[in-house]
C-alpha cells in the first residue's frame, strides 16, 4: 500500500556558483510544477549557504541542484555541511548535470541523493522525488 501526501511537495531548484547555464534548471522547475509540486527557483549565482538558508526558510522537502560547471565535488559537500549544521537531515539533496559515475558514488556516501545526468526523463525525476518525500517526510 503506497502512502499519499496531503499536501504538495515543495522543491527548491538552485544554480550554485558561477555556472550560468540555467536552461536545464528552468525546464526542471517547470516540469516539477507541472507534476503538482511547489517549486522555488533561486536563480543564478547562489552560494551553498544561501541555498540551505532559503530551503530552511521555505520549508522545502527537497533541494535540487543543477550543476554543469564541474564544481560538484565542492558544491554538494558544502551544501551537505550547511544542511547538517541546520539539522536538515530529513530534506532530500538531489541534482543533475555532468557528474561522472565515480563522483556520484562518492557524493552518495556523503548523503547526496540520486544525481541525474543529461537525458534523464522528467517522469523518472518526478517519481524519485515523490517516492523519497513520501517515504521520508510524510507529515
Amino acid at each position: 500500500m503506497s502512502k499519499e501526501l496531503n499536501r504538495p511537495i515543495r522543491v527548491l531548484v538552485a544554480k550554485v556558483g558561477l555556472d550560468g547555464h540555467d536552461r536545464g534548471a528552468k525546464v526542471i522547475a517547470t516540469s516539477l510544477r507541472d507534476a503538482g509540486m511547489e517549486v522555488i527557483y533561486t536563480g543564478l549565482r547562489q552560494t551553498p549557504e544561501m541555498v540551505v538558508n532559503t530551503a530552511l526558510q521555505e520549508d522545502v522537502d527537497a533541494i535540487g541542484i543543477s550543476i554543469l560547471s564541474g564544481a560538484h565535488m565542492t558544491v554538494f559537500p558544502k551544501i551537505i555541511h550547511f544542511m547538517k549544521e541546520k539539522q536538515m537531515d530529513d530534506v532530500l539533496l538531489t541534482g543533475g548535470g555532468i557528474i561522472p559515475d565515480g563522483d556520484r558514488t562518492k557524493l552518495a556516501e556523503l548523503g547526496v541523493g540520486e544525481l541525474f545526468p543529461p537525458g534523464t526523463t522528467m517522469a523518472s525525476i518526478v517519481k524519485y522525488i515523490r517516492n523519497w518525500v513520501t517515504e521520508n517526510r510524510n507529515f
